[in-house]
């Protein structure tokens, strides 16, 4: 089947399964920046927004929010126009392999417009259901940081 869907800000049309999930139908259709990870809802590699709010895609049915407003990270800041949080990411040295990135980035982003000076522990909160082997987190609570610092300076805005 084929449906509307609200993507990025725009209308888009998915071919699907009824039984497919967020992740399932997004990956189906070319959102290949919404990464297959434990398909258990524990790593955060599938993280999306819906309706400004991080969701796991892979443990939502597609149906249930086509009529919602959804975020890939994509809708945030591509490689060609990237968003504070992914430039400070890149400066903080919390990039490596890369396959958890935008999952902390949808997660960071989430945070930031709810706490946009967030403490420690509400860093640590938000990036809890995210998962990554390479950076040992510092480096990307680091990140958030030196994202708020460029807010607050009036050097960059989310």
């Amino acid at each position: 089947m084929r449906e509307i869907f609200n993507i990025n800000g725009k209308k888009v049309e998915l071919a699907l399964e009824g039984d497919f999930t967020l992740l399932q139908a997004l990956r189906e259709n070319g959102y290949t920046e919404v990464k297959n990870g434990c398909e258990e809802g524990q790593c955060g590699a599938c993280l999306v927004l819906v309706d400004e709010k991080p969701a796991n895609s892979c443990q939502i049915l597609a149906m249930s929010v086509k009529n919602r407003e959804i975020k890939t990270v994509k809708g945030i800041g591509t490689i060609h126009s990237p968003n504070v949080i992914q430039e400070s990411m890149v400066e903080a040295g919390a990039v490596q392999c890369g396959f958890c990135t935008p999952g902390f980035v949808i997660a960071i982003y989430a945070l930031l417009k709810k706490h946009p000076q967030p403490t420690d522990e509400q860093i640590k909160s938000y990036l809890d259901g995210n998962l990554c082997r390479c950076t040992g987190y510092t480096k990307i609570a680091d990140a958030v940081h030196l994202t708020v610092k460029k807010i607050i300076s009036g050097e960059a805005s989310l």
